[in-house]
Formats: C-alpha cells, structure tokens, sequence
C-alpha cells in the first residue's frame, strides 16, 4: 500500500472515531447514535487496513477487528433491531 493511503486510512481512521465518540457521549438519540456506530464501522475498517498495512502496527488492526465486532453489534442493537415495546 502506498505511503499517502496508509496516511489517509490512519487520519480518517482517528477523526471518524472521535467524532462517533462524540455523537454517543452526546446523547441525541437512539438513531443518532446508531449513525455513530456506523461511523465507528468505517473507522474500524480503515484502522484495520492501516495496521496491516503499516509497519510494526499490527496491534491496532488486531484491537480494530475486535472493535469491528463491537461496532457492528452497536449498529445492530442501534439502527436494525427493533426496541421492545
């Protein structure tokens, strides 16, 4: 993998995450906060591509496979599941 898109995988990985982080601490919803978890998601993804591709950075794909997990489950209870009435 190029130089630029290992750059571009780590910066977007770091910015999508905050802001997801941002959006569950705010509270606003469970929709919101669904959409979180989606943006999450992509972070992982790219966080994952980027510790693989990286030199000496395979922990941080391996802790992002596990946040993969994590993420998915959150856009499921979040966004596809229906809430119990």
């Amino acid at each position: 993998m190029s130089d630029t898109l290992l750059q571009i995988l780590q910066w977007y990985g770091a910015a999508a995450s905050v802001i997801a982080a941002a959006l569950v601490a705010l509270d606003l919803g469970r929709r919101v906060t669904g959409w979180a978890f989606v943006l999450f998601v992509t972070a992982s993804i790219a966080l994952i591509l980027w510790g693989f591709g990286q030199r000496d950075a395979e922990g941080i794909g391996v802790q992002n496979v596990i946040m993969l997990g994590i993420n998915l489950l959150g856009v499921y209870r979040y966004l596809i599941r229906k809430r119990a009435s």
